[in-house]
């Protein structure tokens, strides 16, 4: 078995594609390092079936031989960079899409979009199941994230119904683990990197709104059932992949500082535009249909990505 992974040398896809060449698969590395990293893929790069192309799959996509699976994951993907790089993650849920898609058509492959939870926007109902339509402002800041996420799922589900090619969409939720950039924007490592710092740790809003934070190993766990699930018609639908234990913002900074032992205390500034007030999957469907759930508790997930960020910063 031959994959191609777009944005393998991002946090998640780094991760994707330790567990896919575990798994025995051949894998091609795509990825253009405007927010991944070599470092991410460093230990990959002598082995025999792993090879990394540094190339924006914006532009025309094409790859020598077999493929049987194309899973597209390049995109900023969080807040720092989309607001920063708002055309380039615009073009990338449009254009790169249709380009993945494309090389999924030539080669009669599997494939699999990384979309996310975010194409709920700031819901209305709580926790989201994958029938919500969501509640999103598509002329607002996040909206080029958002309003990319959604198009390639449209286009994604196009492709499916009009090519027949075996299409599958995974709603990623709030994911946290090693690899993580230490100036991503995210909430955990914003946290964790204030903290082992000894600055204040930094939340928006009053703290009250909630996430939920599935460790990378389960998220990557729940992808790879999807890939692997037997062609049905339940792949019509997208599928939640994340952890539903919801929790305050301010409770994952009182937690975080615990962990740490850190003595920094917390500040408080505006909440921006358009953030969302709850977050939390419903993954019902993953369950019953894939047989997933996350096994990784908050407390040894954070624990884990505390030990990583200690040796970055030693």
């Amino acid at each position: 078995m031959r994959a191609v992974v777009t944005g393998g040398a991002g946090f998640l896809g780094s991760h994707l594609c330790d567990r896919l060449l575990d798994a025995g698969y051949d894998v091609v590395c795509l990825d253009n390092l405007l927010t991944g990293n070599t470092s991410n893929i460093g230990h990959l790069l002598g082995h025999p079936n792993f090879k990394f192309v540094k190339y924006n799959v914006t532009d025309y996509l094409f790859i020598d031989g077999p493929v049987d699976a194309v899973l597209h994951f390049a995109s900023p993907a969080s807040p720092i960079d989309y607001l920063e790089m708002p055309i380039q993650t615009l073009k990338v849920g449009s254009l790169g899409t249709h380009k993945a898609l494309g090389l999924a058509k030539e080669k009669k492959a599997r494939f699999l979009l990384a979309s996310t939870s975010e194409v709920y926007g700031d819901p209305l109902v709580n926790p989201q199941p994958e029938t919500y339509w969501g509640n999103v402002n598509p002329i607002g800041p996040r909206g080029v994230y958002d309003e990319a996420k959604r198009f390639a799922e449209a286009l994604t589900m196009a492709y499916r119904r009009y090519h027949k090619i075996d299409a599958r969409v995974v709603r990623i939720f709030n994911t946290y683990g090693p690899r993580m950039r230490p100036n991503d924007g995210r909430v955990v490592s914003n946290f964790i990197v204030q903290a082992l710092d000894g600055k204040p740790l930094t939340i928006y809003g009053d703290g009250s709104q909630t996430r939920s934070f599935c460790y990378v190993s389960d998220l990557i766990s729940g992808i790879l059932a999807l890939l692997k699930a037997a062609p049905s018609k339940e792949m019509d639908q997208p599928f939640n992949i994340g952890n539903p234990e919801e929790r305050t913002v301010r409770d994952l900074a009182i937690k975080i500082l615990a962990l740490t032992g850190s003595s920094s205390r917390i500040e408080y500034h505006d909440l921006p535009i358009d953030d969302p007030h709850v977050r939390c999957p419903d993954i019902r469907r993953a369950k019953s249909i894939l047989g997933w759930q996350p096994v990784i508790s908050t407390d040894e997930g954070l624990q884990h990505t505390i030990d990583y960020f200690s040796r970055l910063t030693s």
